[in-house]
């Protein structure tokens, strides 16, 4: 791996959860893989693409905000396939009006697609107890 894939791949990552902080679908849209599967950090549901795309433009699902601490990432590249486990501070309100706050670890798992950019295919966090 070379520093312009730690780049490019840290900053794919603040625009996920950019786009999420604003409710930025056409950013999702360009983001996340046809394929795309979340894992819930809260409760680890699983939803896919649509649900997600469908929740943040419903505003059943709202990130106030989050707080991301790339320099402290561990970013990989194997293949075509680029990982990243990282940290984060995060608010967000649920589909049911719950509000929700975190500190969380997350594996973001992006694929090389054809045009050499990179699309989110899996993310999953799990919450850092204090």
């Amino acid at each position: 791996m070379n520093d312009t894939d730690r780049t490019t791949l840290l900053k794919r990552d603040q625009s996920f959860f950019d786009a999420l902080v604003a409710g930025d679908l056409a950013v999702l849209e360009e983001l996340l893989a046809d394929d795309f599967v979340l894992v819930g950090v809260e409760d680890g549901a699983i939803a896919d693409r649509q649900i997600v795309l469908d929740l943040v433009a419903s505003g059943a699902l709202r990130f106030p905000a989050i707080q991301s601490f790339p320099d402290e990432a561990i970013v990989r590249v194997i293949g075509t396939v680029g990982i990243v486990v990282g940290r984060t501070g995060m608010n967000f309100t649920g589909p049911d009006g719950a509000t929700f706050s975190a500190g969380s670890r997350y594996t973001h798992v992006y694929a090389a697609d054809t045009l050499g950019g990179w699309r989110l295919v899996s993310a999953q966090g799990t919450t850092i107890k204090s």
